[in-house]
C-alpha cells in the first residue's frame, strides 16, 4: 500500500512539475487530469479519453486528436485523427487523417491514407498503402495487397493491369503496385 501511495504521490508532483503533461487519467474526456485535447507526453489511462498523445495509451475507449503518436490498446475501441504508430482497438479502431503503422481491431475504418499494415475481421480504407489482411478487404485506392476471404479495391480493373495489379474483387488476394 506503501509502494501504491508513493507511486501515485510521485506521478501527481511530476504532473505538476512538468508543463509536458507526462501522465493522463480519464474517466470520460471532461472529467480528466488533462483537460480534453491537451496533449500528453507520456502515459494515458482512459475509461474514456480524448487527447493528443505523445507515448502510450491504455484504456477502454481512446480518443486520438491532433498528430499523435505511439502505442494505442483499448478494450472497446480507438478513434483517432492522425496516428503514428500501433493502434489495437479491441472492437473497433476508427481514424479519419493520415495513418502510419499498424491498425488492429475486429473493425478498422481509415478514412483519410493507411501506410502500414491494417489487420481484423473487416478492414476498410479510402487509400492504403500496405497489406490488408482480413475476412473482407476494401479500399479506394491500393497500393499493396490484401489477403482474405474478399478482397476489393476499386482502382483496379478487371484483370487489364496484370501483373501489376490483379482485379476490382478477388477472393484470397488482390493487389496493386
Amino acid at each position: 500500500m506503501k509502494k501504491l501511495l508513493l507511486t501515485v504521490s510521485f506521478l501527481l508532483v511530476t504532473q505538476l512539475a512538468f508543463a509536458d503533461r507526462p501522465f493522463q487519467a480519464a474517466l470520460t474526456p471532461d472529467i480528466a487530469i488533462v483537460p480534453k485535447g491537451d496533449t500528453v507526453r507520456g502515459l494515458s489511462l482512459n475509461i474514456w479519453g480524448e487527447n493528443e498523445v505523445r507515448g502510450v495509451s491504455l484504456g477502454f475507449v481512446n480518443g486520438h486528436v491532433g498528430q499523435s503518436r505511439g502505442f494505442s490498446w483499448s478494450y472497446i475501441g480507438t478513434y483517432a485523427e492522425d496516428y503514428t504508430g500501433v493502434i489495437w482497438g479491441g472492437f473497433f479502431a476508427h481514424t479519419t487523417g493520415e495513418v502510419v503503422g499498424w491498425q488492429q481491431g475486429m473493425v478498422n475504418i481509415s478514412r483519410g491514407s493507411m501506410t502500414g499494415f491494417q489487420s481484423g475481421l473487416v478492414n476498410w480504407s479510402d487509400e492504403m498503402k500496405g497489406l490488408q489482411l482480413g475476412l473482407v478487404n476494401y479500399t479506394k485506392d491500393l497500393h499493396g495487397v490484401q489477403v482474405g476471404l474478399a478482397n476489393i479495391a476499386t482502382n483496379n480493373t478487371w484483370f487489364t493491369g496484370l501483373p501489376s495489379d490483379l482485379a476490382t474483387g478477388f477472393p484470397f488476394v488482390n493487389w496493386s503496385f
